[in-house]
Order: structure tokens, then sequence, then C-alpha cells
């Protein structure tokens, strides 16, 4: 189904869903050209609530990823990005504070990227969270100097995985997690070095160079407050998010263009913040509280 196929059922049913119930309540029904009106308030809106103001708090910690698809615009097909930002904000709750487009997540995307977050309002930023991507890296350094990083733990599992065989994951699983269930980074650098050792007797040899060289940068979490080790060394909060927008957009198919693509991309964003705005705290405020002073 093409997005202007998609978009015109949706269009039709909905105009019959109002007329019906206008009718109903006030004898007439509401013309086709009202409810164009109402869309082209509706996409206004997206666009309010995607660069609305963030000033007035600091966020601590910033989760970053980019959706990644193949997507036909027009005829042709290529891959584009939608770069996500979500946020853990002082009373400890997750916000949705960015969504745009990135057509490469190379570092020219990441930096302005980045800065248009920082142009909003955006600071107090003390850890980002993410897959190991240059562009990404680099820029969180220019942009953010004062922030460290964090390697999400299950992409490493994953980028490690690569090189072991089917019949030994298992295990390798087990030893790596066992790296980052230690006590501290000094005792989880210990462990790392049993586990490259171990990898190097199992002919593991690619493997256990993945871990060595790459362990330091999944370990910034214990730079932090152990109470929120398990909430920020994975990026698993956007993980969901990626999964979930893929599965909703796949109905889809074909966008015109990258920019509706973003539009509905963002209207999702928008019911999962207004959820997560009346759920429980992601971390709690206390414990945020203790990194402000940091921050200031």
């Amino acid at each position: 189904m093409s997005f202007d196929d998609y978009v015109d059922r949706c269009a039709t049913e909905f105009v019959l869903g109002v007329q019906d119930i206008t009718e109903a309540l006030w004898g007439s029904k509401v013309s086709p050209s009202t409810i164009s009106e109402l869309n082209k308030k509706a996409y206004v809106h997206v666009e309010d609530w995607r660069n609305r103001s963030l000033q007035g708090g600091k966020y601590p910690y910033v989760y970053v990823d980019g959706i990644y698809l193949h997507r036909n615009w027009g005829g042709e097909y290529e891959n584009v990005a939608i770069l996500v930002a979500i946020a853990v904000n002082e009373g400890g709750y997750r916000e949705v504070i960015g969504a745009a487009e990135g057509m490469k997540e190379d570092k020219i995307s990441w930096v302005s990227f980045f800065q248009w977050l920082k142009g909003r309002g955006l600071n107090g930023v003390q850890l980002v969270i993410g897959d190991k991507c240059l562009g990404m890296l680099e820029a969180v350094g220019e942009v953010f100097p004062d922030a460290k990083y964090q390697r999400c733990t299950a992409y490493f599992y994953r980028n490690v995985f690569s090189a072991v065989p089917r019949s030994r994951m298992k295990l390798v699983a087990k030893m790596l997690k066992a790296i980052h269930a230690q006590e501290s980074k000094a005792a989880a650098r210990v462990k790392a070095k049993q586990v490259v050792a171990a990898l190097q007797e199992m002919k593991l040899k690619e493997a256990a160079a993945k871990v060595e060289n790459g362990i330091e940068e999944t370990l910034t979490y214990a730079d932090f407050p152990f109470v929120h080790w398990t909430r920020i060394r994975t990026n698993n909060v956007i993980e969901r998010l990626n999964r979930e927008i893929r599965r909703r957009t796949r109905v889809v198919g074909i966008f015109p263009n990258p920019n509706a693509y973003l539009r509905l991309v963002t209207t999702f964003l928008m019911e999962y913040a207004e959820d997560w705005s009346v759920s429980r705290a992601y971390l709690s405020e206390e414990s945020i509280r203790t990194l402000l002073p940091q921050a200031a």
C-alpha cells in the first residue's frame, strides 16, 4: 500500500466517522475541507512539539540512535535514518527530546542533530549512551565536550558474537555478562582480562581482540551511581521504540518524501512521550539529584 493510498484511506474513514458523529450530535456533517484544515493544524502541532524548547531543566543522561530503514521515496529506493534522542530529566522521567532526518549516520548529521538539541536548550548532559558509531562519537566530543560516552553493552555483545561460532555463543555470552556483573570498574577490568585469556585459549582470537580493544568504552557506566547502572549501560530504551516504529511504519511501505516519514515517526514518539509522562519514573529523583551539582 502506498503512502497516498494509506493517507486517503485513513482520511476517508476519519471523515466518515466524524460526519456520522457530528450528524448524530448536531444534525449536520463536517465537510471534507474542514477535515483537511484539521489535518494541517495537526501537522503544525507535530512540528511545534518536535521543535519545542528544552530549557528549564538538565538532562544528565541522553540515549541516541538512528532508526535506519530502506524506503521508497516517489519510486526510488534509498536508505534514510531518523536520528532519535531520549533523555532522563531532573525528575528521573524519560523524555523524547529529539527526532530529525539524518540521511546518513555520519559526523555531519550527528553534529547537526546535537547542535539542534543544544540550540533548543539541552544542557547538563553527563553521559551519552549509544552504539559505537564513529561519526556520533566525534560529534559528542565536539558539541558536548564535557559529556562521557557509554557504548551499549548489548551492541558490544553482538559485535563480539560476530566472531564466535554458534555452538560457543551461550558460553561466550555468560563470560561477557560476568564482566558487567562486577561490583566496580576495577573488578570488571580484571574480569575482562580473564575473559580475553579464555577466548584466546578457545582459539577465538578475533573475539578476544574485540573484547580487549572495546571493553573500556562499555564500562563508563561505573563512573555513575550504582543504582543507575542497569539503566545506563544499554540503549534498550530506544531499541524497544525502534522495533515498534518499524512495525507500525511497515504497513505504509511507500512514502512520498522523508518529511512524511519523519512526521509519522514523530507522531508515534509523541504517543510514547505522553505515556512516559504519567508512568513511574525511570530513575528516582533522589538519585538524579546526586548528579546535578556535577552538571552545574
